[in-house]
C-alpha cells in the first residue's frame, strides 16, 4: 500500500533526520522529498501542460495538477524521480533532457493531512505530445494544455478562468476536453508555489 511507503524525512533546515511511512509523514507533517516535472511547449504561443488527477485518487481527485509528480522513496535519489513521468503518463523522458528549476518548499495543511514537500522541480520542453499520452488510470485521467500567459494571469489574479484543451480517458476511450476552468479546479498548492513556478518557467522560455 502507498500509505506504507517509506520516505526520507527532514528538519526545517533540510537536514535528513530519519525515515517514516507515507501515512506518518502526512499525519505528523514531516518535510519530505518530491519530484515535480512541468511540461511546456513553444509553438505559435507558449503552452503549459497539466494532468487531470484520477477520480480514484485519495488526495485531490479529479483536479488539475503538475504534469507529472510524486514522492521520492527512502532509497531513491532525485534522479530516480524521472520514473514518475513514465508511470503516470506513459512518456519516456531522460533526466538529461530536463531543466532543473531548483528545490521549492511548500506547506499545505488541511484536516488530517499535512503536506510539507521539498519539491525538486524540473522543466521539460516538448512538442505537443497529448496524443501520445497513456495515463495510468489509478493516478491520472487525462492531460490538457493551456496558454502559459493565461496560466500566469490566473495565478497572478488577473483572470478568473482560463481555457484548457486536451484529452480525458474514460473507459479506455480518449475524450476531447475544451473548456474553461478556474482556480478551484486545481490542486490547492500555495499561491507562492505557483508564483515561483511562473517566474522560473518564464525565464527559461524567453
Amino acid at each position: 500500500m502507498m500509505e506504507n511507503e517509506m520516505l526520507k524525512i527532514f528538519d526545517d533546515n533540510r537536514n535528513q533526520i530519519g525515515i517514516a511511512t507515507r501515512e506518518e509523514v502526512h499525519r505528523l507533517g514531516h518535510w519530505h522529498e518530491a519530484f515535480h516535472c512541468w511540461f511546456v511547449s513553444k509553438e505559435d504561443k507558449r503552452y503549459i501542460y497539466l494532468q487531470l488527477r484520477s477520480s480514484m485518487k485519495k488526495d485531490y481527485p479529479s483536479l488539475y495538477d503538475i504534469t507529472a509528480a510524486g514522492h521520492l522513496l527512502a532509497h531513491e535519489t532525485v534522479l530516480d524521480g524521472v520514473r514518475e513521468i513514465k508511470e503516470e503518463i506513459g512518456i519516456d523522458v531522460s533526466i538529461n533532457d530536463l531543466i532543473s528549476l531548483g528545490v521549492i518548499d511548500y506547506h499545505v495543511n488541511k484536516t488530517g493531512f499535512i503536506d510539507k514537500e521539498l519539491a525538486n522541480v524540473y522543466l521539460y520542453i516538448v512538442d505537443n505530445f497529448i496524443n501520445e499520452v497513456t495515463p495510468q488510470k489509478e493516478e491520472v485521467s487525462g492531460i490538457v494544455r493551456t496558454e502559459f500567459e493565461s496560466f500566469c494571469n490566473l495565478w497572478l489574479g488577473e483572470l478568473d478562468y482560463i481555457r484548457i484543451e486536451g484529452i480525458e480517458v474514460i473507459e479506455e476511450s480518449k475524450i476531447l476536453i475544451d473548456k474553461m476552468i478556474g482556480k478551484d479546479h486545481f490542486v490547492p498548492h500555495e499561491i507562492s508555489y505557483y508564483e515561483n513556478i511562473i517566474k522560473l518557467i518564464d525565464e527559461k522560455l524567453k
